[in-house]
């Protein structure tokens, strides 16, 4: 089908394109940008007065199939992630079953394509289980289209065996996304300080992220591995961070939309939706993150999506399972802090489309030359929004399986910007806002 999206205003952070125009999509792929004429389009979508976007990518969203189909199916999923903008998606590997055989990947992304609602990029299992003892098929794996290998919420608690599978994967050119996190000192469900203490929580001290990340770059050093750090969440894994790329190591890191805009004290009375991973930490770790965020020092902001069930957030704080929505709230909240920190809205569209395709880079073969952009001749996977309209989340307001989230409306207060109106993979419209 030929489209062509009218009089919206392209931005295109990788390249600086800022202006009003026209964009005309074939074959799946953009023939022109600008002033277009004579196309002779299937279809007309009229965007004035709204932005025309490279499709978000998110790098890290848990879909829980197979395993955890009550909690949420991978076609509602897709779908919450059309819903937010995000045309393509990293998804960890701890499914039920782990992704550490080539078949279940076969699988699940073949489910995704069939549906057409969003790319799917999967990680496979470091370690067969994600039981941190015996390393896994990293080729096969690979073959079969991980772009990546991860523990999850698991870390590897032997070093020897963290330290072949770095190698292991050197050796290949893969990159290992690991959570820092140290199995001993992680096992609390709050953020250790004063909220903890005053409600009489099990506290999870700084140090359980700082220890790791000291091991990480002790073994990217040894072994030259390639890392990316998910979900950093305090100041001092931020010094470290800053320290080790001014170092020249390989590495990237990622910040969640929780640890951006939220802090233990949020956590109210017992608020089951704050239980998160990683828990919310003070004011100054979350101001950290978010000039770390501006400076580049983090690379990529990521929804950290994974729909939890009433039934698991309706039991006490230490009990709830962590997790929260958030693929549908990833726009909004990355101009939420543009706003907030006085930043361009071209900034916060790059770390949600260019930073995290950057950080993904050749794993993302053919794509990698114009995902999260949009240049002619390149891949049309495009997001259409309204930036002047705001809205106040509700659980009747989302896609997605999973309802709860820290930021809904009643919960937090405050209505956040920009709605899409319309969301294209590949020149397929993937979604489109009722009344668009």
């Amino acid at each position: 089908m030929k489209i062509i999206i009218k009089n919206g205003r392209l931005i295109d952070p990788a390249s600086g394109l800022d202006r009003v125009g026209d964009l005309a999509i074939a074959n799946g792929r953009i023939v022109g940008l600008g002033e277009v004429a004579d196309f002779g389009a299937d279809r007309t979508l009229d965007a004035s007065g709204l932005i025309v976007a490279p499709g978000l990518v998110d790098l890290c969203a848990r879909l829980r199939e197979p395993g955890h189909e009550h909690e949420g199916l991978l076609e509602s999923e897709l779908a919450a992630a059309a819903a937010g903008g995000v045309t393509s998606l990293v998804c960890p590997p701890d499914t039920d079953p782990v992704l550490d055989e080539p078949g279940l990947v076969d699988m699940l992304k073949f489910r995704a394509r069939k549906l057409s609602r969003c790319r799917l990029f999967p990680l496979g299992a470091l370690t067969r289980g994600l039981a941190g003892q015996q390393l896994t098929e990293m080729a096969e794996l690979t073959e079969s289209g991980c772009i990546g290998f991860s523990q999850a919420e698991q870390p590897i608690q032997d070093t020897l065996v963290l330290s072949r599978a770095l190698l292991y994967a050197a050796t290949y050119g893969y990159t290992v996304w690991l959570r820092p996190q140290d199995a001993y000192l992680s096992g609390g469900v709050a953020a250790s300080g004063s909220v903890a203490t005053r409600l009489g929580l099990s506290g999870v001290p700084v140090t359980a992220e700082t220890v790791a990340l000291h091991t990480i770059f002790e073994l990217m050093r040894s072994t030259g591995a390639r890392v990316h750090l998910c979900r950093l969440s305090s100041a001092a894994g931020v010094a470290l961070l800053r320290a080790a790329k001014a170092e020249g190591l390989a590495v990237t890191a990622d910040v969640s939309i929780n640890s951006l805009h939220l802090s233990d004290v949020d956590i109210g009375y017992f608020d089951s939706a704050m239980r998160l991973t990683p828990p919310l930490r003070q004011g100054r770790d979350r101001d950290a993150l978010r000039a770390a965020l501006a400076d580049g020092t983090l690379d990529a902001l990521v929804s950290d999506h994974m729909p939890v069930t009433a039934d698991e957030k309706a039991v006490p704080f230490a009990e709830a399972t962590p997790g929260a929505t958030g693929l549908e709230l990833l726009l909004s909240l990355a101009l939420r802090w543009a706003q907030d920190s006085g930043l361009p809205l071209a900034k916060a569209l790059a770390v949600v489309t260019a930073e995290p395709v950057r950080v993904l880079g050749p794993a993302l073969g053919s794509l990698a030359a114009s995902a999260g952009r949009l240049v002619d001749g390149g891949v049309a996977d495009v997001c259409v929004f309204d930036a002047g309209r705001s809205w106040g989340v509700t659980p009747e307001a989302l896609v997605s399986q999973g309802k709860h989230t820290p930021f809904e409306f009643s919960r937090s207060g405050f209505e956040l910007p920009a709605r899409v109106r319309y969301t294209l993979v590949a020149g397929h419209l993937a979604h489109e806002a009722a009344g668009a």
